[in-house]
């Protein structure tokens, strides 16, 4: 099937727009018409740049305002048409998008309308054109898919058929405000669906309206079941393009060539959840394109790696030897070294261009060459390496926030990265207890943060959880994880929305790597008797913990003692303390899992907040 993008989608003049979507690989663009009476080209010149880059003009919209009214706006309307399809003839396109009134000159009267939309479309007719009749959300009346189907039934015309849009279908549905059941639009005959309107969005209670001006997403970033709503209207034969037409304030100040590859990314991952689920015909799946290859099985994050310059590769390394890490490798031809204890391995990287950062995280991939053509099919081309004789030719991707992730295996075998690296022979002497990384905290720009959601999702398989917000010393602050199902890659997304000045002195957004041990106490009191730069958490802490949870005295005196922090759920218990934060940015977290705990202590993140502001200041 072809795919679409409409224009108001995207940020930039028109010429911006459809330059963006070409060269993100889209077929065709839906004319928003704001955007095309602001461009200095005439509609021929439009047609015959989309016509260079490959794009076919697959919609033009939106009329609004047109059925159900007196004689003599009926007149006015049919003129305002006219000239629209003058515009269409000149642009090449042959379908035009009515929207369901919202004008107080409109009467609840459905053959009034259906008489209308009839005359509408006989005129479109002649001219080789169509109308693609669609329900808004927030119609006078007309506000539900059934009733525009209703309305398109009783018009009776072949140039008249319906346009269908997620956002407006199942932001009534599934905040239970209206509409019939989705699955029922299986039933309309597939040649009176004229087009297809895909967007995601959160769930939110709020006006619909607002909600869908600021706040749809692209399938994938939000929370409705797409698959399911597609798969219906394929089923019911429709053939037309999977158009993305996506109002969202951040998308609309975003670059758009990224924007544009984000969006696609998010129609290639809706079609292969087609291809994929069982419940989906055959009929529909036929009409697909072949899916990227599956994602493999991950095992886990076999490194993280830690940009690092002179002055604070000296800090991080003291750290981890604190915390019982040995320097036990050096790389073969780079400035790299490797940091190990029990399966928890941390890179020191001296030659990145990024200082005191999170450069890059490698997971346990099944298949890592699967892995990398997976992400090449979802628009996340291979990144350029140099490799020196006989080392690991492994293959890595950029995430939205510049983050490199690695497929690998590790071993010292063939294709093993580990085998890279010329060994020190240093064992850690008194190893402090930590076993693996839990997971890895990514700071995210708050326009990045639903693109970085719907890579991690799409590229590796792994699923959104525990969406939260914390109030920080600077404002608030969006927490989201990205997590296999079996929880072995764990990602932590977060991202301000709003930052005036720095999180703390030279602290533009802090990131951290959490190292699982299975008794923290002790590991705690091993690295606090070793130097480690623990982070100091104050009384008042404990003091609310006891009030609040009456936890037995002698867990809430070790808790104090060892300045851990607690949280605890229906499924378990997290148990977790922190280093200072390193250089400019990294900091450490040590934590234990008790029981079916699998969340990240958010309630303890504005202590852990302040209490790094106040060790930095």
């Amino acid at each position: 099937m072809r795919r679409s993008i409409a224009t108001v989608c995207l940020s930039g003049t028109l010429e911006d727009k459809l330059d963006a979507a070409a060269a993100a690989g889209f077929d065709g663009v839906e004319i928003f018409e704001n955007d095309l009476i602001a461009s200095p080209r005439s509609p021929e010149r439009i047609r015959e740049h989309c016509a260079d880059l490959g794009l076919a003009i697959e919609l033009y919209q939106p009329f609004r305002d047109f059925e159900a009214v007196g004689p003599q706006t009926l007149a006015r309307n049919l003129r305002r048409a006219e000239r629209k399809f003058d515009v269409m003839e000149r642009l090449g396109t042959a379908t035009m998008l009515v929207c369901s009134s919202v004008s107080p000159e409109t009467v609840d009267d459905d053959d009034l309308a259906a008489e209308q939309l009839h005359t509408l479309a006989e005129r479109a007719g002649r001219r080789g054109l169509r109308i693609a009749y669609e329900a808004l959300a927030w119609g006078r009346f007309v506000d539900t898919w059934e009733h525009s189907w209703e309305i398109v039934r009783r018009g009776d015309h072949p140039a008249l058929g319906l346009c269908l849009d997620s956002f407006h279908i199942l932001s009534r549905w599934d905040s239970g405000t209206g509409g019939a059941d989705p699955a029922r639009i299986a039933a309309i005959p597939g040649e009176k669906l004229f087009f297809l309107q895909l967007a995601d969005a959160p769930h939110l209670n709020m006006d619909v309206l607002q909600w869908s001006r600021h706040h749809r997403l692209f399938p994938g970033q939000g929370a409705f079941d797409l698959t399911a709503f597609t798969a219906a209207v394929l089923d019911a034969g429709y053939r037309g393009p999977l158009s993305l037409e996506v109002f969202n304030d951040v998308f609309r100040q975003s670059a758009p060539d990224r924007a544009a590859v984000d969006a696609m990314r998010s129609l290639v991952a809706l079609e292969e959840s087609l291809a994929t689920r069982p419940a989906v015909t055959s009929r529909a799946r036929a009409a697909l394109a072949s899916p990227p290859p599956p994602a493999p099985e991950l095992a886990g994050l076999a490194f993280t790696e830690l940009a690092v310059d002179g002055e604070s590769g000296h800090q991080v390394a003291r750290a981890l030897a604190a915390l019982g890490f040995a320097h036990i490798g050096e790389h073969r031809s780079k400035p790299v070294q490797l940091w190990q204890q029990g399966q928890a391995r941390i890179l020191l990287n001296a030659g990145a261009e990024r200082a005191t950062a999170v450069s890059a995280v490698a997971v346990e991939s099944a298949d890592p060459e699967r892995s990398a053509q997976r992400a090449e099919a979802l628009l996340a081309p291979r990144l350029p390496r140099t490799t020196g004789p006989a080392e690991a030719d492994l293959s890595a991707v950029s995430a939205p926030d510049g983050t490199a992730v690695f497929f690998c295996r590790t071993g010292a075998g063939e294709q093993g990265w580990l085998g890279d690296f010329i060994l020190t022979g240093t064992v850690p002497s008194t190893p402090a207890g930590l076993t693996h990384i839990d997971h890895v905290a990514l700071a995210q720009p708050f326009d990045h943060f639903d693109e970085a959601t719907l890579f991690y999702r799409a590229v590796l398989g792994l699923d959104p959880r525990h969406d939260s917000e914390s109030a920080a010393p600077f404002g608030l602050v969006r927490n989201r994880a990205v997590t296999d199902p079996r929880g072995r890659v764990r990602i932590a997304l977060h991202g301000a929305v709003l930052r005036r000045g720095s999180w703390a002195p030279g602290v533009p957004d802090p990131q951290h790597v959490a190292l699982a041990t299975g008794d923290i106490f002790a590991c705690a009191r091993a690295m606090r008797a070793r130097g480690a730069p623990l982070l100091s958490i104050p009384d008042n802490y404990y003091d609310d913990l006891d009030a609040r949870l009456d936890l037995d005295p002698a867990l809430l005196a070790a808790l104090r003692e060892c300045h851990v922090l607690y949280d605890r759920d229906e499924h378990g218990e997290l148990f977790h303390c922190h280093t200072e934060v390193l250089g400019d940015r990294v900091f450490f977290e040590i934590v234990q899992r008790h029981g079916g705990y699998a969340g990240y202590g958010v309630p303890n993140a504005p202590v852990r907040m302040a209490a790094h502001r106040a060790a930095r200041r």
